[in-house]
């Protein structure tokens, strides 16, 4: 995809396929109150529509050029449409499940598009860190909305079914403001750059996420259930920690790469795993909220330095679509394994459990962050001709770079090594600099 596509564009498309895993909670909440499910079994809807989702991304991975980026997309949000919009209708389970699951495809079509798009971009961290914003800030506005309009499963899905629509308009400035669409046009085949560290990558992403949504699946029964909360009260404290998610991107944004990646990644995963164990013991209002608004605020920071690392492993933004999808692969087991976890053994182990998991995580999330990133260039940084940084030139602190600049080497005569090189006016002196006071690099023969 090009680099020119419109970065709103991509930013509405990221968020109609990211919007279901956010909506999660009261999803799988809704679900099993409304068909009468226990919660393991609305767990599973839950990751049957993520593994969908995750299936459609693993599918799509390298073909989306192929196919064209309009045409992948319009089919996903048409799919997701259709699929939420029956799932918001129906009343029996199993046209539920086959909704949900087709509005799954849809959604992770919509973000393979996406994600493909914003890794052409310039700068994909930038435009991954407002597609999380956009998403945040829809999510939460939800949050504050559905438990104050109805109950049921419904109105989730048809949230869901509307926003695919909205962003259907969209997709016309996918292939470019004018002219045909040649987004389909065969791209020449080439090795995916970066093959082990992109596949570590992927994999720990995978458990990443499965802790992640473990607790946000069951977020909404902790409050309720553990800490004695209303719906609307958890409601309320949901869209407060999304609305402090907002603020966490906006620094993640303001912040870049002035870091790198490794500190955010690493560092962000050890304090979310300390959120979890707060959120998952909470027993009242003030340790749920506190649980779960600071781990809403780190949570988007360090996945968005996550899909950023992910989407500067390869320009056309293959590893961007396979990592995200091994995100959504871990994300449908989240429901799953937080219901299964919480049943057998209480939320605070379930709490414990993922936590430890997240602290061994986070080793080989930031190894492949210095493996692959590393710190940022000075200005003036040497490189191989592999394109491999081999150190750095780093002005004096208030003056101007000064330049390198090259000189030939011819060899000189025995006689007039013997009798001592004279110096030249204006070019070499004994004491070595320019007469113009710029410094020159010379190599020895």
């Amino acid at each position: 995809m090009s680099s020119r596509t419109p970065r709103p564009a991509l930013i509405a498309l990221f968020t109609a396929g990211y919007l279901a895993a956010y909506l999660l909670p009261t999803v799988v909440g809704r679900l099993a109150d409304s068909l009468r499910l226990n919660p393991t079994q609305a767990g599973l809807i839950g990751s049957a529509l993520l593994l969908s989702s995750a299936t459609a991304g693993l599918t799509l991975a390298t073909r989306v050029e192929r196919i064209g980026a309009r045409r992948a997309a319009r089919s996903g949000l048409l799919l997701a449409a259709v699929g939420y919009g029956t799932a918001a209708l129906a009343s029996t389970v199993p046209l539920v499940v086959a909704g949900a699951m087709l509005g799954g495809f849809g959604s992770g079509t919509a973000t393979a598009v996406a994600a493909t798009g914003i890794a052409a971009q310039k700068d994909p961290h930038r435009a991954s860190t407002l597609g999380l914003l956009s998403v945040s800030a829809l999510a939460g506005a939800l949050y504050l909305t559905i438990p104050r309009v109805s109950t049921g499963h419904g109105l989730p899905f048809a949230a869901l079914a509307l926003t695919a629509l909205c962003v259907w308009p969209a997709t016309h400035f996918l292939s470019g403001p004018a002219g045909p669409d040649n987004s389909a046009a065969p791209a020449p085949k080439s090795p995916l750059p970066y093959a082990r560290s992109g596949m570590v990558l992927a994999a720990v992403i995978v458990c990443w996420s499965m802790a992640q949504n473990s607790l946000w699946g069951v977020s909404s029964r902790i409050g309720t259930q553990q800490a004695g909360l209303s719906e609307v009260a958890v409601g309320s404290v949901f869209a407060l920690g999304l609305g402090a998610g907002l603020l966490g991107v906006l620094g993640a944004g303001a912040l870049g790469a002035r870091l790198g990646r490794a500190v955010p990644i690493g560092v962000g995963t050890a304090a979310i795993a300390c959120c979890i164990a707060v959120s998952a013991r909470a027993d009242g209002l003030g340790s749920f909220a506190f649980g779960e608004i600071a781990w809403n605020t780190l949570y988007p920071v360090v996945l968005s330095y996550l899909l950023g690392l992910a989407a500067s492993l390869d320009p056309r933004g293959r590893w961007a679509v396979l990592v995200g999808s091994a995100s959504s692969l871990g994300t449908a087991c989240g429901p799953l394994v937080g219901s299964s976890l919480s049943q057998s053994a209480g939320f605070p182990t379930m709490g414990a459990v993922l936590a430890t998991l997240l602290l061994l995580l986070a080793v080989p999330l930031t190894a492949v962050a210095l493996h692959t990133g590393g710190r940022p260039l000075f200005a003036g940084a040497a490189r191989r001709r592999s394109g491999a940084p081999v150190g750095a030139i780093v002005p004096p602190s208030g003056l101007l770079e000064q330049p390198v600049v090259e000189i030939s080497v011819f060899e000189v005569p025995a006689a007039v090594c013997e009798a001592g090189p004279e110096p030249v006016q204006g070019e070499f002196t004994t004491a070595g600099p320019r007469q113009s006071g710029q410094s020159v690099a010379a190599s020895n023969a």
